[in-house]
């Protein structure tokens, strides 16, 4: 193994949820190479992200600091600088290509190159940006598939979001940011040590695989689970309250249902997952490219997603709430002669405890006052118990509107969530109910469990608060 310091190569995909692996026990679906990362990698089964939407949970992975703490609480709230400053400034040369979703979409963030890519539909901040792959689109005499074009569909509203990219192949926006990222490596000089971020805008809706994809799941056997009346019934108000949101406004193309068939669920399901089959088949491109350059020998590979999709599952659309399917992401670190192979750590952690630990990879020390933990002992396998507790947060925006701000608390066994000023919330025992559909915030024999979640809460709270006094003093 080299002596120098290593490459690192982080892929991030969007809305993916951590049932979307054949590898980590979900034999429905295509990810062969996938599949080879968490064979011959560290798997971090129980791994969280900070926030519930997009921007918050990128902005807390690239700075090591809870949403409350740097202030991005919602897409489009800026955010203007991250850890990559730290390896810039320590030698490494940085390259993002894909979306990272920094507001403005083209900040430097540390980044020596940015090739941005942003959502594929996009109707609230920057509508009218325009990124590398609507100029690529322009070029070659083409319009992106987006909003305007699916509402004229007869069954537009039935679709649930998903549709056929059937646009050239190449310019579909995941295989666009893969093969920028092969295109990257194959022509610039080879330079080390690298950091390279890839962001995949899917399988974030549209759900809009190729028919090469769609056919893989033609006949598949996909798990849905159904949805019941007590499970809805039981929910707060401000998220029955969202499912109706979903309904009444078709956010990322997606037009929700209260009641949708199991034929539409199981073509959107299908969508998804083709759609993730599409990012596995670009992921090996990437690794092939790496070896193929020189780079893979002394380069560390991690893979992760910024949050869940819900899918339909509780009955809601997409992210906002604080179910595992939003908050539990697949998180992979792969170095096959650095790090083990094929083990599976299941202690909770954060998602943002990626940051420290590539900063120690990298021979940085992180911030003092940095609320994310390394993962490197985690990833050594020399150490198997992770965090007590991890933590999400989701304040108001566009889509949530009845409520000012959501925060859960979880440890292995009981999920808290919390909604600022109300009366109402969420408990479950997780090991009980692991799907998360009985609601136990109002049962007696629970309040001790409520209790100590609440007290927990307020403790992590007031801690962080006096912790990142001084960094937030200092970047704000």
């Amino acid at each position: 193994m080299s002596e120098e310091r290593p490459n690192i190569v982080l892929i991030m995909t969007d809305q993916q949820r951590f049932d979307t692996i054949n590898a980590l026990g979900f034999p429905h679906c295509e990810t062969p190479h996938l599949d080879r990362l968490v064979n011959e990698g560290v798997t971090l089964s129980n791994c969280h992200v900070t926030a519930a939407s997009c921007a918050p949970a990128r902005a807390s992975l690239f700075t090591g600091y809870f949403p409350h703490t740097t202030g991005v609480l919602k897409n489009g709230d800026p955010w203007r600088h991250s850890w990559v400053e730290d390896l810039n400034e320590a030698g490494y040369h940085c390259v993002n290509i894909g979306k990272m979703h920094t507001f403005p979409f083209e900040t430097p963030l540390g980044f020596h190159e940015r090739y941005v890519v942003e959502n594929k539909d996009r109707y609230l901040e920057g509508r009218y940006y325009f990124d590398e792959w609507d100029k690529a689109l322009a070029a070659n005499g083409l319009q992106k598939q987006q909003r305007e074009q699916y509402r004229k569909l007869p069954d537009y509203k039935e679709r649930l979001g998903a549709f056929e990219w059937e646009l050239p192949e190449h310019l579909h926006s995941d295989m666009f940011v893969g093969e920028m990222a092969c295109w990257w490596l194959n022509t610039y000089p080879k330079t080390e040590p690298l950091f390279l971020q890839i962001g995949f805008p899917g399988p974030h809706p549209p759900y809009d695989p190729t028919q090469r994809f769609i056919d893989l799941y033609k006949d598949k056997e996909i798990p849905i689970d159904p949805v019941s009346k007590s499970d809805l019934d039981s929910q707060p108000l401000p998220y029955r309250e969202m499912i109706q949101h979903n309904c009444d406004v078709d956010h990322d193309s997606v037009v929700h249902q209260w009641e949708p068939t199991e034929e539409q669920r199981k073509q959107q399901r299908a969508y998804y997952l083709a759609n993730v089959t599409m990012i596995d088949e670009k992921v090996g491109q990437i690794l092939q490219t790496l070896e193929d350059q020189g780079y893979l020998e002394n380069t560390i590979v991690i893979f992760t997603s910024d949050h869940g999709d819900c899918l339909g599952d509780h009955g809601h659309s997409q992210k906002w709430t604080m179910y595992d399917l939003i908050t539990r992401v697949p998180t992979i670190v792969w170095a096959p002669g650095r790090f083990p192979q094929g083990l599976t750590q299941d202690a909770l952690c954060q998602q943002m405890d990626l940051g420290p630990t590539i900063l120690e990879l990298a021979g940085i020390e992180p911030e003092p006052s940095m609320e994310a933990i390394s993962l490197l002992p985690f990833i050594e396998g020399e150490q198997e118990v992770g965090r007590d507790f991890v933590y999400c947060e989701q304040c108001r925006d566009g889509i949530l509107q009845t409520t000012d701000f959501t925060t859960m608390v979880r440890d292995q066994k009981w999920k808290l969530v919390h909604f600022l000023g109300e009366s109402f919330g969420q408990l479950f025992n997780l090991k009980d109910d692991p799907k998360e559909e009985k609601n136990l915030w109002d049962e007696p024999e629970c309040q001790t469990e409520k209790q100590r979640l609440l007290d927990q809460l307020c403790e992590w709270r007031m801690r962080s608060q006096y912790e990142t006094r001084n960094w937030s003093s200092a970047w704000r």
